[in-house]
């Protein structure tokens, strides 16, 4: 391969490697909705001041109608992830109502995206109740409670099932464990309700301890969801990596950003076997949209783990810590920071500290 250099990261099939070289490499951008626009811009406005090695293509995932009658994500936006295998996304909005489908789970269905990764650390420059976090979600993306298999039995009666398959349990599991080597953490945490739904649960449990058994290397304990529940909340430092079906992803990877300032500072990354999409997990603000009061910060580091995902470790690590630095030094941080400054304020300072590293 002809170029200046390359990497090697680890692909999402464990395992197998892939590499990425200095060329400039096209990336698929779906703005979002509500203040999406915004924030997407102020991440592209950083990144073409780091002089990152990409091209964004903008794509537009306004629901179209389907043949079945459902509003579902339009060709060209499918064409366009599949193309590029990268991806970056703003936060999007479920209108409420029969016919419509969440379009963050059906891009996850659609790109068979099985494990989500959140990490969470605290910031200095934004004090919580909490110091010292730093834990890793890592949720698998596709079933469970989560699969939309559901129907009512009779009047008044609805029955929702929970999937939970080999396949898609063992290869969260191996990816928790791979991901834990990979940057240099010490302990996995499976968690489940094994001892309430024994087969399901028990399934992946027993996933979890097999690919346990591959790395040596990596403590592995297995704890009750209410447990870690509680203990999060009085000692977050006890856990490491986690790594648990489709519905304690949710709701623990959400407490999680909760101990270190929201969803707003937290990035996440939906990790597949063809590709990987970056995104904002807060909502869309649509109370603010074009004001100019939105935080990118979500987005930014979201694009950071995108970074690191692609090899470019080198311009990850200058736009991360130009975001950290501007947070720590206080002096524009956006309204939901508990600062007064604009986005484009905010945008800028970061700006001029990835140009002063350059």
């Amino acid at each position: 391969m002809a170029a200046q250099w390359i990497r090697r990261v680890i692909s999402p099939k464990i395992g197998r490697t892939r590499f990425y070289s200095s060329d400039v490499k096209k990336c698929t951008l779906i703005p979002g909705d509500g203040i999406g626009p915004e924030i997407s811009a102020a991440v592209q406005k950083i990144f073409d001041a780091a002089k990152v090695p990409i091209e964004w293509e903008s794509v537009d995932v306004t629901p179209v109608r389907g043949p079945d009658g459902l509003f579902g994500i339009p060709q060209a936006a499918i064409d366009s992830i599949n193309r590029n295998q990268i991806g970056l996304k703003g936060p999007l909005m479920t209108p409420v109502g029969k016919g419509h489908r969440s379009l963050n789970l059906a891009l996850r269905k659609e790109f068979n995206l099985y494990a989500n990764v959140r990490p969470c650390r605290s910031l200095e420059g934004y004090k919580t109740l909490y110091d010292d976090v730093n834990v890793v979600t890592i949720r698998e993306n596709t079933e469970g409670e989560y699969s939309g298999i559901e129907h009512e039995i009779v009047d008044g009666v609805v029955q929702s099932i929970k999937l939970i398959t080999e396949e898609a349990s063992r290869r969260v599991a191996e990816f928790a464990f791979q991901y834990a080597q990979d940057n240099n953490r010490k302990k996995v945490t499976a968690v489940h309700k094994a001892n309430i739904m024994r087969m399901s649960d028990g399934l992946f449990l027993k996933c979890c301890r097999e690919a346990a058994s591959k790395f040596p290397s990596v403590k592995f304990e297995e704890k009750y969801l209410d447990t870690v529940c509680l203990t999060m909340v009085q000692d977050p430092q006890q856990y490491d990596v986690l790594v648990m079906p489709n519905l304690y992803g949710d709701i623990l990877s959400d407490m999680c950003a909760g101990l270190v300032g929201g969803l707003g500072l937290t990035p996440s990354g939906n990790i597949g076997l063809n590709g990987a999409l970056f995104e904002s997990v807060h909502g869309t603000a649509p109370d603010i949209a074009g004001q100019d009061k939105a935080n990118p910060t979500a987005l930014l580091l979201s694009a950071v783990m995108m970074l690191k995902y692609m090899g470019l470790n080198d311009h990850a690590r200058i736009i991360e810590h130009a975001a950290y630095d501007t947070i720590k030094e206080a002096k524009y941080l956006t309204g939901d920071l508990g600062g007064t400054a604009k986005c484009s304020e905010y945008t800028d300072a970061i700006c001029k500290r990835v140009i002063a590293a350059k």
